[in-house]
């Protein structure tokens, strides 16, 4: 590898490195809807399959572990319960 490659290489990593990583946006998807939790926002907004109600979830509650977020049905995640509740959702009753 010559010593420009390397360098760039370094530098890219040290960049990338320097910036915190990255979260996965796929195309086509919302900014609000991730595939991978931004740290900062880790509230899931699920949608019911049985009646379609908007339900948030915050880590501690009963069924946060196991929800998982499709945004390709319009689930997503928000930064704070105030975003989720702005955005119309609710938050779950367990």
């Amino acid at each position: 590898m010559s010593k420009f490659a390397g360098l760039v290489v370094i530098s890219s990593a040290a960049a990338f490195l320097g910036s915190g990583g990255y979260v996965l946006i796929p195309t086509g998807v919302p900014v609000g809807a991730r595939e991978v939790v931004d740290p900062k926002c880790d509230i899931k907004g699920n949608i019911s399959i049985d009646t379609g109600e908007r339900i948030y979830h915050v880590p501690g509650q009963k069924y946060y572990a196991e929800t998982r977020i499709s945004p390709e049905y319009g689930e997503q995640w928000f930064c704070s319960e105030a975003d989720a509740r702005a955005a119309g959702w609710r938050k779950s009753k367990r």
